[in-house]
């Protein structure tokens, strides 16, 4: 395994995300957070919480896990992971959780980003508005049963929907028990 001794070399920095090239790599940093978490979130009707929003460099919309970005606030640069979560799922859901458990952190794509995305499982859930994201968000929340979770994801996307890999990992959690 060759592992590249040479300097990075920052290529065009946005206000988010910072191009970098380092020998024959070049990859995305994420600046202004310090990660993301995202939300396998199960009623106790059984049914997965998933977020559909259009994604404008997919061009398309797109069903989701819910998730989101840790210490992008001002003044929360250092926030909890878990704080993150609840933050996230119910600002896109409209749900809390009364109960959490961290599922696993690692690379959101380890071929492209930097970025570290850890996986919570949320349960013990509770309504409190309709969600929806925040004011630059327009999130559609979807409760789907467990059983019908693949067919549906079929017909989404036959629908012509991306549907974002790590919800098929929010299954397999989901439906582990733990």
């Amino acid at each position: 395994m060759k592992i590249t001794d040479e300097p990075a070399e920052v290529l065009a920095e946005g206000k988010y995300l910072r191009l970098i090239s380092q020998g024959t790599w070049e990859y995305a940093d994420r600046t202004r957070a310090s990660g993301a978490v995202i939300i396998v979130a199960v009623t106790p009707e059984r049914k997965l919480l998933l977020v559909e929003q259009f994604r404008i460099p997919l061009g398309c919309h797109a069903i989701e896990l819910p998730a989101g970005l840790v210490g992008d606030i001002p003044g929360e640069e250092h926030e909890a992971l878990q704080i993150a979560a609840e933050r996230e799922l119910l600002e896109e859901t409209g749900f809390t959780a009364a109960e959490w458990q961290w599922l696993m952190t690692g690379p959101s794509s380890p071929g492209l980003c930097t970025e570290m995305i850890t996986l919570f499982l949320a349960k013990n859930l509770t309504r409190e508005h309709a969600g929806g994201g925040d004011h630059t968000e327009d999130i559609v929340v979807h409760e789907i049963g467990l059983a019908e979770l693949p067919q549906w994801l079929q017909a989404q996307h036959a629908a012509g929907k991306a549907i974002d890999p790590k919800v098929y990992a929010g299954l397999f959690f989901a439906t582990q028990g733990t």
